[in-house]
């Protein structure tokens, strides 16, 4: 069986490093096109070390001098730096972003031995390497004022970090937040039946209703995973008003960032790294944090049912926090940065950025 990345479907293939790459051409025109030459910028990837684990991270900025955005991606697996290049230029003119490939992602995958790593996937340890890296980023760039974006998976770890170490950011903003995993998976679901059945699609019906109990209890399943996201994808619970999403993965070949080797290590690392953590993910919860001592910015999807945004929007009816505030986006499902880019760095803008000062 082909492992999957849990929250962004479906992976396509990369082509073998050995092969000539038709999309070397393309990718010359975006490197060109992004390069930062600003005389206070910043455009460097590097290796850090983090909780034991040589891991990749990719900096980029207009100016030193705005506050440092770190990105978390999802998946668990679902590196966005392959992606960035596609909507991350305006919000450079505004912060310092960072992407970074997690332990067992992207291009951190061959940096480390697999066995070794595998016993250290745990959702505790993504938020202490977070913790490390955001330690490490202000001393390298000399910038106390940080703001964590947390996507899908990297919402989880975002709102983890933003509940030990709020001392650390300025804002946390989450996009694709997970809250309750069980409960998202169950609402994801029913959702997604519902659909099925509206559109008289006897095949689907069929499928997702053989999951039952969905998400089940106990640990979840890969297998029925896999097959809720093929029919949740379909009806554009992942992009709004498509039935796939190819678009955003294909947007990876044409990455500066990202050479044949370097795709086919995401997906090597995806594989592992679900393969490892989707198991562990049963009882992760945020239903018991009633207050972040750090300001919140929701940005949610309307139509994002691979993490349902009715269910954060109620959570952060009940959050207590220096200043909260949701971001509906309403054309959007589970990739707003790439489904509506203009009114995503709005939000960053309007209602993120007046957060980490002048």
């Amino acid at each position: 069986m082909k492992l999957r990345i849990l929250l962004a479907l479906p992976l396509l293939a990369a082509a073998p490093a050995s092969e000539t790459d038709p999309y070397a051409p393309g990718r010359e025109v975006v490197a060109k096109i992004g390069t930062i030459v600003t005389p206070e910028g910043v455009q460097e990837t590097f290796e850090v070390t983090l909780g034991g684990a040589r891991q990749m991270v990719n900096v980029r900025g207009a100016d030193r001098a705005n506050p440092i955005l770190l990105f978390v991606h999802g998946g668990p697996g679902a590196v966005e730096l392959p992606t960035a290049w596609a909507f991350q230029r305006p919000w450079e003119d505004v912060f310092t972003v960072v992407q970074w490939d997690q332990r067992g992602a992207g291009r951190s995958f061959p940096l480390n031995d697999p066995d070794a790593l595998a016993p250290t996937l745990n959702p505790d340890r993504y938020r202490d390497d977070a913790i490390e890296l955001i330690e490490q980023l202000t001393k390298r760039y000399g910038q106390r004022k940080v703001v964590l974006l947390g996507h899908s998976w990297g919402s989880a770890v975002g709102l983890a970090v933003a509940a030990k170490r709020p001392d650390l950011l300025h804002a946390y903003v989450g996009m694709g937040q997970i809250i309750d995993f069980r409960k998202g998976e169950r609402a994801g679901y029913e959702w997604t039946l519902a659909k099925a059945k509206a559109a008289g699609n006897a095949t689907a019906v069929r499928e997702l209703e053989a999951l039952e109990p969905y998400p089940g209890p106990g640990e979840f399943s890969i297998d029925k995973m896999t097959t809720e996201r093929k029919w949740s994808v379909h009806y554009g619970a992942l992009a709004a008003y498509r039935d796939n999403a190819d678009f955003y993965f294909q947007s990876k070949r044409l990455s500066p960032e990202y050479l044949p080797a370097d795709r086919k290590a995401w997906l090597d690392g995806s594989a592992f790294t679900i393969k490892a953590m989707f198991p562990q993910l049963a009882p992760l919860s945020f239903a018991h944090v009633k207050r972040l001592d750090v300001p919140v910015v929701m940005l949610l999807g309307r139509h994002d049912y691979t993490t349902p945004s009715p269910i954060v929007a109620d959570w952060m009816r009940e959050l207590r926090a220096p200043a909260k505030k949701i971001v509906w986006l309403e054309h959007s499902a589970h990739l707003p940065m790439i489904e509506e880019p203009g009114r995503t760095f709005a939000a960053l803008l309007q209602e993120v950025r007046p957060l980490a000062g002048r």
